[in-house]
C-alpha cells in the first residue's frame, strides 16, 4: 500500500516564514514538518510514497529526493495551479493502482496511527477517516458521527458558536482508486476540498471515523510553530549536532535542539523549548526562550529573544529585545486575543543594535531595521524601518 502526502500548499497564514518556503518545511525541532510526517510514515511501514508537491516544489525535491536517504521510495505529483485537497489526491492518480493511504503534510502523529488505518483498510475494505478531539475545533472541519461511528457530515470551519462537539477531522484517510472518479464528479465553486467529496461520497459509500488520542499536532497560525516545536524537544534531553559549539560558562537547557556548526559564546543563556538551526552564532551575554532560530543566522551580543520564530539569515545586532509574552494579534483581519508571541522575522532580514520589537510584531523578507529603532507594529516585506 502506498502513502500519498498531500504539501502543495503555501501556508499563506504563516507569513512571512513562508514567503520563501511551502508550509510543510517550515522547520520544528530542527525539521520541516514534513520531515516529522515522513520519518513516521516510514515508521509505520510504508516503502513507497507519493509527495504531492506545488508551492516552492524545489524546496521539498531537493530535500527529499528520492527517498533513499528516508529509507523509502519517494515519487511526485504536481498539483499547478493548486486547487483543494480533493484536487491534489487527484493529481496522484497515475502513481496510485490499489488502495492507498492520504495524510495532510503538515500535522505531525504518531505512526501508530497509519498503521491502524493501514490494517484496518486491509481487514475491511471501508473508506477511512481519522478523527481526534481538539480545544479548538473552529479551526478545522468539525465531523459529526452516527452511534456507528460512520461519518454524517464534516463541515468545514465552522463559527465557534454553531459547534457542540470538539471532534475535527485528523488529515489521514485510506481510500481505493474508486476516490479518484468521486473527485471528478464532485463540483465546487473555487478550490475542492477533500472534505466536500467525502461529504458527496459518503451518501453512498460509508466512510468510517477512526478514533486517534495520540499526539497530533497542528500548525495553523505563526505561533502554532512555538508549542509544537516545544512538544517535539520533549521531556528528555534533546540531542543536539556533534559539531556544536558550546562555550563552557554558556547555560543551555537539555529540552533543547543545537545544529551543525552552531557557536554559543560565554554568558549566553538558552533555555528550554529552543530549537537553533545550523550555522547559526549566538554571541556572549544573550538570552534566547521559547523560540525557533533558524539556519545561518547571527545575533549579536546582549539580545534578548522571547517567544520568537527567525528565519534564516537574519542578522540581529547587539541588544536587541524581543520581550515577548502574551499580546493580542490580528492575522488576516481576525483579531486573537492572549497569543503568547514576541515576533516572526522574516529571511533575510537585518536588525541593527539596541532595536525593540513590540510583542507580536511581523518583520517582513529581506527588512532592515535600523539601529535604536523601535518597531511597534508589523512591517512589509523589502521594507526599511529607521529610527523616530
Amino acid at each position: 500500500m502506498k502513502a500519498v502526502i498531500l504539501a502543495a500548499g503555501a501556508g499563506e497564514r504563516l507569513e512571512p516564514v513562508t514567503s520563501v518556503r511551502p508550509k510543510p518545511m517550515a522547520p520544528v525541532a530542527n525539521k520541516p514538518l514534513l520531515a516529522h510526517v515522513v520519518e513516521a510514515t516510514v515508521d509505520a511501514g510504508f516503502e513507497e510514497i507519493v509527495l504531492v508537491v506545488g508551492y516552492k516544489r524545489e524546496r521539498i525535491q531537493n530535500f527529499f529526493g528520492d527517498g533513499d536517504d528516508w529509507g523509502a521510495s519517494i515519487e511526485y505529483a504536481f498539483q499547478d495551479p493548486r486547487l483543494g485537497t480533493g484536487d491534489a489526491v487527484l493529481q496522484a492518480r497515475d502513481a496510485i493502482e490499489d488502495d492507498f493511504v492520504v495524510m495532510n503534510g503538515d500535522r505531525i502523529f504518531e505512526s501508530e496511527l497509519l498503521q491502524e488505518v493501514r490494517d484496518l483498510r486491509n481487514r475491511t475494505g471501508e473508506t477511512l477517516m481519522a478523527v481526534t478531539y481538539v480545544d479548538e475545533p473552529e479551526l478545522y472541519g468539525v465531523v459529526e458521527t452516527d452511534a456507528d461511528n460512520r461519518v454524517r457530515e464534516i463541515t468545514e470551519k465552522p463559527p465557534a458558536h454553531a459547534i457542540d462537539t470538539d471532534l475535527i477531522n485528523a488529515g489521514v484517510y485510506s481510500f481505493g482508486p474508486d476516490i479518484f472518479q468521486a473527485i471528478e464528479e464532485t463540483s465546487s465553486p473555487g478550490e475542492l476540498a477533500l472534505t466536500d467529496v467525502l461529504n458527496r461520497y459518503g451518501e453512498s459509500h460509508p466512510v468510517r471515523a477512526v478514533t486517534y488520542d495520540g499526539t497530533w499536532l497542528d500548525v495553523s497560525r505563526p505561533w502554532d510553530l512555538l508549542p509544537v516545536n516545544e512538544a517535539l524537544l520533549g521531556e528528555d534531553e534533546s540531542p543536539s549536532a556533534e559539531t556544536a559549539e558550546v562555550h563552557p560558562e554558556a547555560v543551555v537547557h537539555d529540552r533543547t535542539a543545537l545544529g551543525d556548526d552552531v557557536r554559543i559564546h560565554a554568558n549566553a543563556t538558552i533555555q528550554q523549548g529552543v530549537s537553533i538551526g545550523d550555522n547559526v552564532h549566538v554571541g556572549p551575554n544573550v538570552t534566547i526562550q521559547n523560540a525557533i532560530v533558524m539556519a545561518d543566522t547571527t545575533i549579536e551580543a546582549g539580545s534578548v529573544i522571547r517567544d520568537a520564530i527567525i528565519a534564516e539569515n537574519v542578522d540581529i545586532g547587539p541588544n536587541v529585545t524581543i520581550p515577548g509574552g502574551k499580546t493580542t494579534v490580528c492575522l488576516h483581519d481576525t483579531i486573537h486575543e492572549d497569543v503568547r508571541l514576541g515576533a516572526v522575522i522574516g529571511d533575510n532580514v537585518s536588525i541593527g543594535g539596541a532595536v525593540s520589537i513590540a510583542s507580536g510584531g511581523q518583520i517582513g523578507t529581506g527588512s532592515r531595521v535600523s539601529m535604536g529603532s523601535f518597531v511597534a507594529e508589523s512591517i512589509g516585506p523589502e521594507t526599511l524601518v529607521t529610527q523616530g
